[in-house]
């Protein structure tokens, strides 16, 4: 394990842990770049033909033998690159070495890949008793299905997020949720198994899955099933519980509000200048029952003004409402950078690029992820040298 450091804090919180990231494609990179933003080394261990993610594109920058996918960009931050051929003695050695050092070692193989490759995790805990080891699979480690590969829009249909999504038929969102999901609770397991071994001075193993994600997320819907017995349908627009909370159409643009109690209510009533105890529509019950023509009578007031109007003067009757910008103006938006959502990283390649920050922050840190810089995306094999020069120092 890495020996505890007297940092700064602008190196992040988790800057005296080392991180093997044997992962690929987005789940478990996702969760070893969320570790690297938090200031810990993450070390990510590529074959010679690199991350599948390398080529998934277009839109790729640059040309050629230099030619990066911005698929690959959006969740390598933060690493460094090392190029091991895991079916060599010689580099199935240099992993031994670097997992002697490590405090996690992530993997998202199949299910007895990583054995197969001479690393069970017997091997690993005799290597280093305390190493906190993440295995990510599609739907689970055991279990009747445990040999099927994971892959994100079918989690989101099998996990039964798609039955929810949409409007006129199952709908994916619009990113690949599953595996984000996926590696955000992969990494929250292995803080928690980190936390466990100040006490037990032993490593565990973390396991997820692409179908625990989605199934973990199901919150009210869940219990619809679990609880009430029913069966829920395609929530669209608007909220299957609470109205009106959804999408409304105006003279422009469509808007979002968001009545979540009667005080609320009220106020939208207040400031459309329509009756509270309306019969069909005065408890929160009746207006679910009666979405649709509470629907209608809302937009019949909306399309007589463009959007900009009637966000003004929701927000000054303090009913919560929004637009529904688009990514170029989320990114423009001042909020946004206020947040510290947008990164300045120089690529080895590439120069200076934006990318979409951490989205943690600390309150006596302004830094996204809690450390002042961060790291472009690595290059296949950018720091072999310097990775096997450390190895060499260090034994």
């Amino acid at each position: 394990m890495t020996e505890p450091t007297t940092a700064s804090p602008d190196q992040g919180p988790l800057c005296d842990l080392l991180v093997l990231d044997l992962t690929r494609a987005l789940a478990g990179p996702h969760a070893a770049m969320m570790l690297g933003d938090m200031g810990a080394r993450v070390i990510k261990v590529e074959s010679p033909a690199g991350d599948d993610t390398r080529g998934w594109g277009p839109p790729f920058l640059g040309e050629d033998d230099e030619r990066e996918s911005t698929y690959f960009l959006s969740a390598n931050r933060n690493k460094e690159s090392l190029v091991l051929d895991l079916k060599t003695e010689e580099d199935r050695e240099l992993l031994a070495r670097l997992v002697r050092r490590a405090d996690v070692l992530m993997e998202n193989f199949r299910t007895g890949v990583l054995d197969r490759l001479g690393f069970p995790v017997s091997r690993l805990h005799e290597l280093n008793p305390g190493l906190v080891v993440l295995s990510i699979t599609g739907f689970g480690h055991d279990g009747p299905e445990a040999k099927r590969a994971g892959y994100d829009q079918i989690a989101q249909g099998e996990g039964g997020l798609m039955s929810l999504t949409g409007t006129e038929a199952p709908t994916k969102v619009g990113v690949p949720i599953a595996d984000l999901l996926a590696g955000m609770n992969g990494a929250f397991g292995v803080l928690a198994a980190l936390h466990e071994r100040t006490r037990t001075g032993r490593g565990r193993v973390v396991r997820t899955s692409l179908l625990a994600g989605m199934v973990g997320v199901h919150a009210f819907q869940g219990t619809r099933w679990t609880v009430a017995g029913e069966v829920p349908g395609l929530a669209g627009d608007h909220h299957p519980s609470i109205a009106p909370y959804g999408l409304f159409e105006t003279g422009s643009a469509p808007i979002q509000i968001a009545c979540g109690s009667e005080n609320l209510w009220r106020a939208l009533c207040a400031a459309l200048d329509l009756d509270p105890a309306d019969p069909r529509f005065a408890t929160n019950s009746d207006r679910v029952a009666d979405r649709d023509e509470l629907i209608a009578l809302l937009e019949s007031h909306f399309a007589t003004d463009p959007a900009e109007h009637w966000l003004a003067l929701l927000a000054e009757a303090g009913v919560p409402s929004g637009k529904v910008r688009t990514l170029d103006d989320v990114y423009a938006w001042e909020q946004t950078r206020s947040q510290g959502l947008l990164l300045d990283v120089e690529h080895a390649t590439q120069g200076h690029l934006q990318l979409p920050g951490s989205p943690v922050r600390f309150d006596d840190n302004p830094f996204s992820g809690g450390r002042s810089t961060h790291a472009a995306p690595p290059t296949l094999g950018q720091h072999d040298s310097s990775i096997r020069e450390w190895l060499d120092a260090e034994d």
